[in-house]
C-alpha cells in the first residue's frame, strides 16, 4: 500500500525524522510553560498548516482549544481525525470547540469578545491565524485579487483591532517565503501583512514564520497529482520551478516554535539550503514510480488527455502514464525561493534547524493603515484593474517587481 508520509520523507524532504524535532525536545520546558493550561484560538485551523499546528501543540496540554475555519466539512473531518487517533484522542482538552465562521465576521467578533478564560478574563491567551489565500493563481483578475487582499490584509486589520481591545499574551500569523522580494500579488500581500501585524506589536507579542511549500498540502500541485491519479487523469507540472519543501508535521512544528518561543517582531524560517530544493516534475516522476507507473512524456496537454482516455478504456497495458512537463510561463511565478533579504538581520545560532529574522523595527501604523485604505478605496471603484493594485502595492513596497506574462494557472491543467 502507498504510504504518503513515508513517500514525503523518502522522496520529497529526504529526511527520516522532522528537522525540527531536536529543537522541540531541546525547548520542551519552554513549550510546556507557554502552552500547558492556556486557552488557544486557532483561526484557519482546518487547513493543512493550521491542523498540523494543532497536532503539534496538543502534546503540551492546552486547557482550551477553539478552532475557527470557513470550511465546515474540513472542521468536521479535523475533529473526527483527532478523536479517532490513538496519538491524539487522549490529548484533547476538556474544552474543544469548532466554529465554521469567517474571522472577519460579526459572529466571530461576538464569539471572541464574549469568551471567558478559566481565570475569568475575556479573550484568549494565544491566538494563531492561518487563514490566508496562498496560491499565486489567486491574482488572475481583479475579483480574485480583491478576495486575496481582503483576506490576507484588510480583514487581518479588523482582526488585529479586535485583539487590541482584549489582548492575548501572544499572536502568531503565518507568512510565506514568497514575501521575500515578492514578484506576485500574493507574496506582496503577505509582506504587507507582516508590517501590519508588527505595527500592533506595542499591544501584544507578535511573531510569524516564512517557510517552504508543505508537501502534499491541500490544494498544492503534489496534492493534485494524487487527485489526478484517483481520477485517471494526466499529470502536469512545471519543469523549471525549484522549491523548498517541509512535511506536514514540520509545518506545524515551525509554527509552534515561532509562536511560543519567538520574541516580539521576529520572523522564523527553516535552515534549508539550495541543495534541498526540488522540482515538481521530479516529485511527479517519483510518485508515479511509487504507484508502479512509468511516466510517458507528452508534447502537449491535448496529447496527455487523449492518452489518459485511452488508458482508462483499457487501450494500454504497459503501465505507462501520461505526463506533460513544461517551463513556467504564468503571472507571478518565481523560479526559486528565499527566506530573507540582504538588509534583514538574521540569527542562525539560537536554534539548530531554524533561523530567526531579528531586530525588525516597528512599522508605522499610520503608513500601513494608509496603504490598506488605498487598496480598500480602489476596490470600491468599479473601473479598478490589476495594474492599479500593482501600482498601489509598488508605492508601498519599492522592491515589488511583479512578473506579468498575461497568463494564469487557471488556463493550464
Amino acid at each position: 500500500m502507498f504510504d504518503l508520509n513515508y513517500f514525503i520523507n523518502e522522496k520529497v524532504v529526504k529526511r527520516k525524522d522532522s528537522m525540527f524535532q531536536e529543537d522541540v525536545l531541546a525547548h520542551a520546558d519552554e513549550l510546556i510553560s507557554s502552552i500547558t493550561g492556556e486557552s488557544i484560538l486557532v483561526i484557519g485551523g482546518a487547513g493543512s498548516i493550521g491542523s498540523s499546528f494543532i497536532r503539534a501543540i496538543l502534546s503540551f496540554q492546552p486547557s482550551e482549544l477553539y478552532v475557527v475555519d470557513t470550511n465546515e466539512n474540513d472542521l468536521t473531518e479535523l475533529t473526527r481525525s483527532l478523536r479517532s487517533s490513538s496519538a491524539y484522542a487522549d490529548l484533547m482538552p476538556s474544552v474543544y470547540v469548532t466554529y465554521p465562521m469567517d474571522y472577519s465576521s460579526e459572529a466571530f467578533r461576538r464569539m471572541f469578545t464574549h469568551h471567558k478564560r478559566s481565570n475569568g478574563a475575556f479573550g484568549f491567551d494565544i491566538v494563531a491565524n492561518f487563514s490566508a489565500h496562498k496560491h499565486v493563481r489567486s491574482e488572475k483578475d481583479i475579483y480574485s485579487i480583491e478576495a486575496l487582499i481582503r483576506n490576507n490584509v484588510i480583514n487581518a486589520k479588523t482582526l488585529l483591532d479586535t485583539l487590541s481591545a482584549i489582548p492575548p499574551k501572544s499572536f502568531f500569523c503565518v507568512s510565506t517565503d514568497k514575501a521575500t522580494n515578492p514578484v506576485n500579488i500574493m507574496g506582496a500581500s503577505k509582506r504587507i501583512m507582516e508590517d501590519l501585524v508588527f505595527s500592533y506589536s506595542d499591544s501584544f507579542k507578535i511573531s510569524t514564520a516564512r517557510f517552504a511549500n508543505v508537501a502534499f498540502s491541500n490544494g498544492s500541485l503534489p496534492d493534485g497529482f494524487l487527485r489526478r491519479l484517483e481520477q485517471h487523469q494526466p499529470i502536469s507540472a512545471p519543469s523549471d520551478v525549484r522549491r523548498f519543501f517541509v512535511s506536514p508535521e514540520e509545518s506545524g512544528q515551525i509554527c509552534m516554535l515561532a509562536s511560543m518561543l519567538g520574541d516580539n517582531r521576529e520572523i522564523f524560517f527553516p535552515k534549508l539550503e539550495e541543495a534541498h530544493m526540488t522540482t515538481f516534475d521530479y516529485i511527479a516522476r517519483e510518485l508515479l514510480e511509487a504507484y508502479g507507473y512509468k511516466p510517458i512524456e507528452c508534447c502537449c496537454e491535448e496529447e496527455a488527455i487523449s492518452m489518459a482516455e485511452t488508458i482508462k478504456k483499457g487501450g494500454r497495458k504497459d503501465k505507462g502514464y501520461p505526463v506533460y512537463f513544461c517551463k513556467a510561463d504564468t503571472d507571478g511565478e518565481k523560479s526559486f525561493e528565499e527566506f530573507y533579504t540582504d538588509d534583514e538581520s538574521v540569527d542562525v545560532k539560537r536554534f539548530k534547524s531554524l533561523g530567526v529574522i531579528i531586530d525588525k523595527p516597528t512599522p508605522s501604523k499610520d503608513e500601513v493603515a494608509h496603504v490598506i485604505e488605498e487598496l480598500d478605496k480602489a476596490f470600491k471603484n468599479e473601473s479598478v484593474n490589476k495594474a492599479d493594485i500593482v501600482r498601489i502595492i509598488g508605492e508601498y513596497l519599492p522592491n515589488f517587481e511583479h512578473i506579468e506574462t498575461g497568463k494564469s494557472l487557471d488556463g493550464k491543467m
